[in-house]
C-alpha cells in the first residue's frame, strides 16, 4: 500500500481502473434499460406478496416492449404507483378495454384482496404507462444482497471500504 502512495502514477492507474469498472456497470445498466424499454430492467422482490411464484430476494428481469401483444390477464407485471418510489410486483387479474386505454387490476398471489388499496388516491386501475415491465425471467435469492444493503446501511460502508482496499492493494 505504501508503494502505491509513493508512486503517484500507480495510484492514478488504480483509481482509473476503479472508475472504469463503475462506468462499465453504469453503461451496462443503461444499455439494458434501452433494450428492455424499462427504466428499471432488473428488480428485486422485497416482500412475500407473490409467493409461491416469487420469493423475497428473487432477482427479476423485465421486458417492456409489448409491440405485438398487449398485457394479458395472468401476466406478472412490475408497476410504479404515483407518489411512491418502490415498484410493486403483482399479477394482472382483470383487464378492462383494449389497447393503450386498457385499465388493469393487479393482485399479489399471496394477498387476499386486489391492489386498489395500494394505488394512489383517486386511482382505481393501472394504465399501461404505470407498468415498468413484465417479468420474463428470474434468478432465485440473488437479490438478498440488495435487501441486506438497504436494511443495514453500515454494510454499504464496509463493502465500499473492502472494494477500495482491493483496488489500492491490487498489484498489476
Amino acid at each position: 500500500m505504501l508503494s502505491a502512495l509513493q508512486n503517484p502514477r500507480h495510484a492514478a492507474t488504480q483509481l482509473l481502473n476503479f472508475g472504469l469498472i463503475l462506468s462499465t456497470a453504469f453503461m451496462m445498466w443503461k444499455g439494458l434499460s434501452v433494450i428492455a424499454d424499462s427504466p428499471s430492467p432488473i428488480v428485486v422482490v422485497l416482500s412475500g406478496s407473490m409467493e409461491p411464484a416469487f420469493l423475497r430476494g428473487d432477482l427479476l428481469f423485465l421486458w417492456n416492449r409489448n409491440i405485438f401483444e398487449e398485457t394479458k390477464v395472468g401476466e406478472i407485471v412490475v408497476y410504479n404507483v404515483k407518489g411512491r418510489d418502490i415498484p410493486i410486483v403483482h399479477r394482472v387479474v382483470r383487464k378492462f378495454g383494449v389497447g393503450e386505454e386498457a385499465k388493469l387490476l393487479t393482485k399479489g398471489d399471496a394477498n387476499v384482496a386486489d391492489d386498489t388499496e395500494l394505488f394512489a388516491r383517486g386511482q382505481d386501475y393501472l394504465q399501461r404507462e404505470d407498468i415498468i415491465g413484465s417479468v420474463v425471467g428470474f434468478i432465485p435469492f440473488v437479490g438478498y444482497v440488495t435487501i441486506l444493503l438497504s436494511e443495514h446501511p453500515w454494510l454499504k460502508t464496509v463493502m465500499l471500504g473492502i472494494m477500495g482496499l482491493v483496488v489500492v492493494l491490487q498489484r498489476e
